[in-house]
């Protein structure tokens, strides 16, 4: 275990010198590039006759479980770190569109996804059951938290966009874990499960979060203000995402909203009343460092993963043609919201073209892809969600900002290292 873990600690940190001294690309965008360059040319050495270095890489990249690491572990501590600078003010006051998007959106994002995702993979000779691909398109329709809040850091958004997108983002995994979960329960058995066992899978894993990360986000806020010694109040900090989330999954709550919910609490009460400026500057510095470090091993993995996975041509078409129908459901999902949202109050004009636009997909896709049963079907779901994902963080990741700067009409942003 120690050896894989010094391995990509020092691949990662190889790969993000490289971007940051050669390529100049956004940080978790470039590290990923960088990843994907590396993955092609170990496959050229093999392919001229040095096969060993591959093969090696390989070994090390099957011995890691890419679902259990990120659902589990990795995804808690970076939406906790998210969470910590997300204003809650800002967060109630658009709690309409957020809300929207990240139920009932996610739900007829499922669908539309399915029933295009059907269509095309019979246009390619894939005879894949509607059940999967209801399935690919549970488990592709939330937008990624990570891939999301990595683009708007360069892109000089609005707060009402900002806000709108990161906070969807945030939340809508739950309806997603509890949609694809219940997908995955009929294909596994066979059965559909009543509408009272779904509503109460949906109140135990969401509504169960939220109130186990309210529970132990208001604990650790008032044991911070108890004391006023940083390096403490860090470690509770800490303490909290590791604890927290062991004991999540134990209770079978959402570990990852529990985490959003903490952080919010910890950045709004904790920030404001119970912290010195001290405090403030390393916690900040702290929670900083570990989510550029974990975002880089992320999309490092995401870029290696081309190892592991056999797929052809045909499925880069396949994939490219099902990124567009993703767009699609994307702006028939945001549209309606948009359009029902301007009866009450004023939405900025272009909000539709960058919500639609900015719907990234990520690593929690290809983890959820992961944990589907063995098989054709798998394998087949899992290459195109690969290529699905590579492709909205490459192309919608690198031209968000420019889609922002076109819609609010600012120039652009100069880029910075750091």
């Amino acid at each position: 275990m120690l050896e894989i873990v010094a391995v990509f600690i020092c691949l990662t940190t190889l790969l993000t010198y490289v971007n940051y001294r050669f390529i100049g690309l956004p940080p978790a965008i470039g590290v990923m590039v960088t990843a994907l360059l590396f993955s092609l040319m170990l496959q050229g050495l093999s392919l001229i006759g040095y096969p060993g270095l591959e093969a090696r890489v390989e070994g090390l990249m099957n011995q890691i479980d890419f679902n259990d690491l990120l659902m589990h572990w990795m995804l808690s501590f970076l939406l906790f770190a998210g969470a910590l600078h997300v204003n809650l003010s800002d967060l109630r006051s658009h709690r309409w569109p957020i809300g929207l998007l990240a139920t009932v959106g996610v739900l007829i994002a499922t669908v539309v996804i399915g029933y295009l995702a059907h269509w095309i993979f019979a246009l390619f000779g894939w005879h894949v059951s509607m059940l999967y691909c209801l399935l690919f398109g549970a488990l592709i329709s939330p937008t990624d938290p990570i891939a999301v809040l990595g683009a708007l850091r360069t892109a000089n958004a609005s707060k009402p966009l900002k806000t709108t997108i990161v906070g969807e983002s945030l939340f809508n995994d739950g309806t997603a874990v509890v949609v694809f979960t219940v997908l995955l329960g009929i294909a596994q058995l066979g059965e559909t499960p009543s509408v009272a066992d779904t509503a109460m899978l949906f109140v135990r894993e969401a509504v169960g979060g939220v109130a186990f990360g309210a529970v132990i986000g208001y604990a650790i806020y008032r044991m911070i203000k108890s004391i006023e010694q940083y390096q403490v109040e860090v470690m509770l900090t800490l303490a909290l995402v590791i604890g927290g989330s062991a004991l999540a999954y134990e209770l079978h709550v959402s570990a990852p909203i529990a985490m959003v919910v903490a952080g919010l609490i910890i950045g709004n009460l904790g920030r404001n009343l119970a912290m010195n400026d001290m405090t403030r500057r390393y916690l900040d510095g702290f929670w900083e460092l570990i989510d550029d470090m974990l975002n880089a091993l992320l999309f490092a993995l995401i870029g290696l993963e081309l190892l592991l996975l056999p797929f052809n041509w045909l499925h880069v078409a396949a994939a490219t043609s099902l990124a567009l129908a993703i767009l699609l459901s994307r702006l028939l999902t945001v549209a309606p919201a948009i359009v029902l949202l301007r009866r009450w109050r004023p939405v900025p004009s272009g909000t539709i073209r960058v919500l639609t636009w900015g719907g990234l997909r990520g690593g929690v896709s290809v983890a959820l892809a992961l944990s589907l049963p063995a098989g054709e079907e798998r394998d087949l779901l899992l290459s195109i969600t690969y290529i699905v994902v590579l492709l909205s963080i490459l192309i919608q990741g690198l031209s968000i900002g420019r889609v922002v700067r076109g819609v609010t009409g600012q120039k652009e942003a100069p880029v910075t290292h750091g």
